[in-house]
């Protein structure tokens, strides 16, 4: 344990039970992971638990620092007035049975400050919001803590919570963990073996996302696939089963004709897409959360950034690229210029800096 100069830091020798809260989507909740890392090294003993939404708990879940994970499914608003009520009624009594010693709230969502109050902590820390908030919302938490007005990468602004506490980050406790688990792997060893892929052998390219606005030129991603299958790559493609994101998936493969494209679109978990891009030599995507996997396999990834800020959202402690174009207004975090779904900071990439890119990366 680090000294610490903090006149509040919490005595550490109370905490038992640690309850981390992260209720947003699955990127956002992989770059927790290095939390339960530094926690449970610097706490001997301790148990740490997670309140996720259901759909993203693969992020988490074999996670080797976590002991419980809960969580919230979003489909509870949906049905009744009467089973809404037992669900959220079984979640706080899950969660009282626990009894934390520490909470820590990683958004703003009022749904972590309504928690703490109600399982009575000895710590809670949150992020404090100047104007929104309020005085509510500072007096739910034991501590609270800003963050810089220049860039801060999402890691360090999850880890902050801790710091805040006197809990001080190691340098080699900050890597991001996702575990496959065996079925992926598995999963992942058939199709190798399937479509004669070897380890390293192949470049993986994830060219979608949920968000399109943060997407390239599908043109793009088909001239990339043509050179890069002339320099002699294997190539493996994939995407989520969206039906938007296989739309996009499908007209890449017409435009590449005939190349021997080994195309895994829809076909995967996101535990299995983790152990694909384990196995691959580079990772080819956008900023999103098969980007972030890849970071958490330390496979080296080449990511195109338009709208979004990669000091604040890039790859995470992983040899990388990140490609964009510096126009004044970027990083706007906008749907597009004009909120036409399409950002000139991405579509004016050309497919030659990709090569570049993947040629640097893989010298």
């Amino acid at each position: 344990m680090k000294e610490s100069y903090l006149p509040d830091a919490i005595d550490q020798t109370r905490i038992k039970r640690v309850l981390v809260i992260k209720l947003r989507h699955f990127g956002d909740v992989l770059l927790t992971s290095p939390v339960f890392t530094v926690l449970d090294n610097q706490i001997p003993g301790v148990e740490i638990d997670a309140l996720v939404y259901s759909e993203t708990s693969s992020m988490l879940s074999d996670h080797p620092s976590l002991n419980q994970l809960h969580c919230v499914d979003r489909n509870w608003k949906k049905q009744s007035l009467k089973t809404q009520w037992q669900n959220e009624r079984q979640l706080i009594k899950n969660l009282r049975s626990r009894d934390y010693d520490l909470i820590i709230h990683l958004t703003e969502h009022a749904r972590g400050a309504r928690l703490v109050r109600r399982l009575k902590p000895t710590y809670a820390v949150a992020q404090s919001y100047p104007g929104k908030r309020g005085r509510w919302w500072r007096k739910s938490f034991t501590h609270t803590y800003r963050i810089p007005s220049r860039p801060r990468h999402m890691v360090e602004v999850h880890l902050d919570a801790l710091r805040r506490l006197g809990i001080y980050p190691s340098t080699e406790g900050r890597r991001l963990v996702l575990i496959p688990g065996t079925d992926a792997e598995t999963k992942a060893t058939e199709l190798m073996q399937q479509h004669d892929l070897k380890q390293g052998s192949y470049l993986l390219i994830h060219p979608t996302s949920r968000w399109m606005f943060k997407g390239w030129s599908r043109q793009g991603f088909a001239e990339v696939i043509q050179q890069l299958h002339d320099l002699g790559h294997k190539l493996v493609l994939t995407s989520s089963p969206d039906s938007t994101e296989l739309d996009v998936i499908q007209q890449i493969m017409a435009d590449v004709g005939e190349l021997p494209v080994v195309n895994l679109a829809g076909q995967l978990s996101l535990k299995e897409l983790a152990a694909m891009i384990d196995r691959a030599s580079c990772f080819i995507g956008l900023d999103s959360v098969p980007m972030h996997i890849a970071a958490a396999m330390n496979t080296p990834c080449i990511a195109l950034f338009g709208p979004s800020d990669e000091k604040t959202w890039g790859p995470w402690e992983v040899q990388h690229k990140v490609l964009t174009k510096s126009y004044s207004c970027r990083p706007c975090g906008l749907d597009g210029c004009g909120n036409g779904k399409l950002s000139d900071c991405l579509m004016t990439i050309e497919s030659k800096e990709m090569i570049t890119a993947v040629e640097e990366i893989l010298c």
